[in-house]
């Protein structure tokens, strides 16, 4: 009976056995190695790719210093831009304004010579004017707005209006001999031209003039 048992046990202990057939020794690896080293980039290729990159480096480093200088001119024509919506937000309304300092001045110059050594009642309105009158003015110049007397200087086609002229030898041609009507301006431009007369008599006016 022992042995009748046993032959079974036997069968199937090959039989497991057959299905794992033997390991075979692995051998070495040199194909892969000898595939690794032929897959290193060669020392040309890596200067190639060195080059390239530089030049992408510096591609961006031009393109970084125009987006900076671009930038800095923007900001720069803002402000500008800014400064001159503040300076000359007021033409329209200082342009009315120097019309009633002309009417003061007016009032003043129309004014006997005789009436302003009264010292009574009219000679403290005359003063009164007076101030008045230079006080528009110092708010005016507050916000930019300077008023044009030029007599004794060079004509300024930019800023006076040549009315007529003069022959007055004692000073250079070109001189402003006389201020008609008083101009304005406002920041670096003007407002109103100051009409005047220029002399055409005289010697030149020289470069320091």
């Amino acid at each position: 009976m022992s042995n009748e048992k046993r032959q079974p046990h036997e069968k199937s202990t090959k039989a497991v056995e057959g299905l794992h057939p033997p390991i075979e020794p692995v051998e070495g690896n040199n194909s892969q190695e000898a595939v690794a080293i032929d897959e290193r980039p060669s020392e040309m290729a890596l200067s190639e790719k060195l080059k390239s990159l530089e030049a992408d480096n510096k591609s961006l480093q031009d393109r970084l210093l125009r987006a900076l200088a671009e930038t800095e001119n923007v900001r720069r024509r803002a402000e500008r831009d800014v400064s001159d919506a503040r300076q000359y937000a007021v033409t329209q309304f200082a342009g009315d304004m120097t019309r009633v300092a002309d009417n003061l001045a007016r009032a003043i110059s129309s004014i006997p010579e005789e009436i302003r050594r009264d010292k009574g009642p009219v000679r403290t309105l005359i003063e009164g004017v007076e101030l008045t009158e230079k006080e528009l003015l110092r708010t005016l110049e507050k916000h930019g707005v300077t008023k044009l007397d030029p007599a004794g200087e060079a004509f300024d086609p930019n800023f006076h209006e040549a009315m007529f002229e003069t022959e007055d030898p004692s000073v250079p041609r070109g001189t402003v001999t006389m201020v008609v009507e008083p101009g304005y301006a406002i920041g670096t431009r003007p407002l109103r031209p100051a009409k005047v007369a220029v002399s055409r008599g005289g010697p030149p006016r020289s470069s320091q003039s």
